[in-house]
């Protein structure tokens, strides 16, 4: 918020500096090619005098006027508050605007007074007469220009006119330029809070969701081999250290990803029979890759639970394979296929489980629409196929 409003000052400031040294440039560069003309602060001081009045009112509009219609939307007060600006303006103008005669006969006398003697023109003389026209001149003309009204605003005047309302929707535009990329930022945060809440939440589902699965893999372990229960007691301790430890990160080191789920294959091949082939070609060492913690467990849980069966020949497969994208970033492809067997009448088509849904629900949080996440559900076959991009670590 502050720097923004440092940002906004500071480009106001750029601005009137600009606008100030403008004339004492351009007097410059005239003296430089003009050499008869001599560099005169008299008239840069002038022009500054012009300026300050449209600064000062520059001043009072952007600390005062503007917060009303851009932060507080108090359009009535604000606009009643212009109005009143404008209407000072126009009668400062008017004041000191000079009068025309007064003009040429200043300026005749400053001529003598330089030393450009002259005799007067008829112009000139023209302005002497207050009350009656010159012999040449017709009566009549004199009554026609009696007749018409006093004026009240010259050229000068509206061009200044002009010049103040710019000003101060210059001043409004900035204003609302610099507010919206406040309110751009303050809305990233807010979705960046919400995105971490929610992938949060998420995880404190699948997190449980996943141990209670595991401990039911080991209690019938437990049942089947009392002595190979202990070594899974070991592996779900490493699985334990990973999910409460490791995996509260936004992003985990490839090659922890893939401890994680040799850990967790070797648990479950404890409950099976030769009957299970598995293999896993998984990514090089992941050193210098990061994913998002526990994204491919739920893939590998899902092939176990769904894919295996005690009694007739089962496999799970996994592969993983970096490739450069279309624009030349690093992604991972990978593919989780396990075989698939015919279930009972009585039992209900799987659903995927709570696993499946967060998995979903987090791509679309983590990665947008920069992933893909395909399933090949055949009659013989299950298949997975995710790709996604990889942060460098």
């Amino acid at each position: 918020m502050q720097e923004q409003q440092k940002h906004e000052n500071l480009t106001y400031l750029v601005l009137w500096s600009v606008l100030f040294i403008a004339p004492v440039l351009s007097l410059y560069v005239r003296t430089v090619n003009d050499a008869a003309y001599t560099f005169r602060w008299e008239e840069v001081l002038m022009v500054w005098r012009l300026f300050a009045v449209y600064l000062v009112i520059f001043l009072f509009h952007n600390f005062f006027l503007a917060h009303l219609l851009v932060y507080k939307q108090k359009r009535a007060i604000y606009f009643s508050a212009i109005a009143v600006i404008i209407a000072a303006f126009i009668a400062y103008q008017c004041t000191e605007r000079p009068r025309g005669p007064h003009r040429h006969h200043d300026k005749m006398r400053h001529e003598q007074m330089v030393g450009h003697q002259r005799p007067p023109t008829e112009e000139d003389m023209t302005f002497e007469f207050d009350h009656e026209p010159p012999p040449d001149r017709p009566h009549h003309n004199r009554h026609r220009d009696d007749k018409k009204p006093p004026v009240i605003m010259g050229e000068h005047d509206i061009i200044a006119l002009v010049v103040l309302i710019l000003m101060l929707g210059m001043n409004i535009g900035i204003k609302l330029y610099f507010k919206s990329r406040r309110d751009t930022k303050i809305m990233a945060a807010l979705e960046k809070e919400n995105l971490e809440q929610q992938l949060e939440y998420l995880r404190y589902q699948l997190n449980p969701h996943f141990l209670m699965n595991t401990l039911n893999n080991i209690h019938a372990l437990v049942d089947i081999d009392p002595e190979r229960s202990k070594a899974a007691i070991i592996q779900l301790s490493k699985i334990l250290r990973y999910v409460l430890y490791e995996s509260n990160h936004e992003r985990v080191p490839m090659t922890k990803e893939i401890e994680f789920m040799e850990n967790y294959v070797l648990l479950m091949r404890m409950r099976y029979t030769d009957k299970l082939t598995f293999s896993a070609h998984i990514l090089d060492d992941g050193r210098d890759v990061m994913v998002a913690p526990m994204l491919f467990i739920s893939f590998v849980e899902n092939a176990f639970k769904h894919g295996v069966s005690y009694q007739k020949e089962s496999f799970i497969e996994i592969n993983s394979e970096r490739y450069k994208g279309k624009q030349q970033e690093d992604r991972l492809l990978w593919t989780c296929r396990n075989s698939k067997h015919p279930k009972p009448a009585s039992q209900e088509p799987r659903q995927g489980g709570v696993g499946m849904v967060n998995v979903r629900q987090r791509l679309d949080l983590i990665y947008g629409e920069n992933y893909s996440l395909t399933i090949n559900d055949g009659a013989d076959t299950y298949e997975v196929i995710l790709d996604i991009p990889l942060g460098a670590a």
